[in-house]
């Protein structure tokens, strides 16, 4: 049997006065008032889900680092401005990571070691660039990036092999690399409200594609090959 500790929007200011027992494997704090979560949190090694979304949280400590069973992490709708390396250090983190709705500027380079994590959010903050390398990622299946200040992607986006899902919605791009065609297993890309002119032709070879969202880009020029897309079933929504 699984060892839960859920206390999930009961108001928590504090947790000095609880007790964190060592065979701990989730702990959901979700929607809370904390300001600060105590060290015992970090030492508990058996932990494979830890919930710390929708606090007031503006650092987490870099002992974090040593909880390498966790599989699922939420850190969003917080305060952080910046995350620890040490996240990059959790080499169990393999289905969720969410750091959404903070106050991050940079895409945490730290995040590009996580080769076995399959879904990644990182929404609603105020990223203007990410890494140029993200090759690390080598099994991510669903990133989102939307609702940052992303004026360009890198050439790296094109080795994200595994990938199903991504999703730029608001943003500040005005063109995309041609190696997005490289994306083999995409099914959804989500472009809208961006600043779009023109699509790589590259695009055209996505055979998997089965949603792609154009909206709002109003001086976008639309390739041809949209109608083939349109002809083997793809949903183009314009």
């Amino acid at each position: 049997m699984t060892t839960r500790l859920e206390l999930s929007g009961q108001g928590l200011t504090s947790l000095r006065d609880l007790s964190l027992p060592a065979s701990l494997e989730v702990v959901d704090l979700y929607d809370n008032q904390l300001t600060s979560v105590p060290d015992e949190l970090w030492s508990l090694t058996g932990l494979r889900v830890l919930n710390l979304a929708t606090n007031r949280l503006r650092s987490i400590s870099p002992s974090i680092g040593a909880l390498r069973n966790l599989h699922t992490l939420d850190l969003g709708h917080n305060e952080f401005s910046t995350l620890p390396d040490e996240l990059g250090d959790l080499s169990g983190l393999t289905e969720y990571l969410y750091v959404s709705d903070n106050r991050l500027t940079e895409f945490p380079v730290a995040l590009c070691s996580l080769g076995r994590l399959k879904y990644l959010g990182c929404t609603d903050n105020r990223i203007s660039t990410l890494p140029d390398d993200l090759s690390g990622l080598a099994s991510l299946r669903e990133f989102r990036l939307y609702g940052n200040g992303l004026t360009e992607l890198p050439e790296s986006i094109g080795t994200l092999s595994a990938l199903r899902e991504l999703h730029l919605r608001r943003n500040r791009l005005t063109a995309l690399p041609p190696s997005i065609g490289e994306l083999s297993e995409l099914r959804q890309l989500d472009l809208r409200e961006n600043e779009l002119t023109s699509l790589p032709e590259s695009i055209g070879r996505l055979s998997k594609l089965d949603k792609l969202d154009l909206r709002w880009n109003k001086e976008l020029r639309e390739p041809a090959w949209l109608a083939d897309f349109e002809a083997r079933g793809c949903m183009v929504l314009r």
